[in-house]
């Protein structure tokens, strides 16, 4: 495992972070960092995305900012340019996993299927994304599918809580989890960092990583 993979093992949670504006960038960043996850996957639904990645990885060069939502070449380019050191998708699009590798960046495809986690492997990966979660079949699908490919490690995101964040953590197959309920659109709008620091504090503690 590379020491990207290694880094988000350890901070155990990857807030997945939708900007609207790149003003809040800076002010977010700070919160998560104070809250002791210094860590975002800042997700390429919206204009602000790019310059918000490029905002916390030179503000905040302590760190791991990656990109998410990343469905074509050109995002991931932007986003890498930017300053993102890992790439979520949530899918497996072949054409973008093969270009993100051979750019040397950490890629994490989103998975469902077994059939999408061998085609995770034949990209030589041992992490994939498990979109989404609890639609998919939550942490009894993840059970099912990690059994036949035991190199395979799971991010699971999508319906990730603090009411279910642990009992995903305790399976020893789980990376991290990717959630949003710390970093809710409606806060960052709104201007409450103070609050997301201390919901980020509680998410650190929850996780006990």
């Amino acid at each position: 495992m590379n020491e990207i993979l290694e880094k988000i093992g350890k901070t155990a949670i990857v807030p997945v972070v939708l900007l609207e504006n790149a003003k809040d960038a800076k002010p977010l960043a700070r919160a998560l960092c104070d809250g002791g996850l210094p860590c975002a996957e800042v997700t390429f639904r919206t204009e602000a995305a790019e310059e918000g990645i490029r905002v916390m990885a030179e503000e905040f060069p302590q760190m791991l900012v990656g990109a998410g939502t990343v469905l074509t070449t050109d995002q991931a380019d932007r986003a890498i340019a930017a300053g993102a050191r890992f790439i979520v998708s949530p899918g497996l699009n072949p054409r973008v996993v093969k270009h993100c590798l051979e750019k040397g960046i950490t890629m994490l495809p989103g998975t469902a299927t077994p059939s999408d986690v061998e085609r995770a492997m034949e990209f030589g990966l041992d992490a994939v994304k498990f979109f989404p979660a609890e639609a998919a079949g939550g942490l009894a699908m993840i059970r099912a599918m990690a059994a036949p490919y035991i190199n395979m490690k799971f991010m699971p995101t999508g319906g990730i809580n603090e009411k279910n964040l642990r009992s995903y953590l305790d399976f020893p197959r789980v990376l991290a989890c990717g959630g949003s309920w710390m970093v809710k659109g409606e806060l960052i709008r709104a201007g409450k960092f103070d609050e997301i620091r201390e919901l980020t504090r509680k998410a650190v503690e929850l996780a006990g990583r």
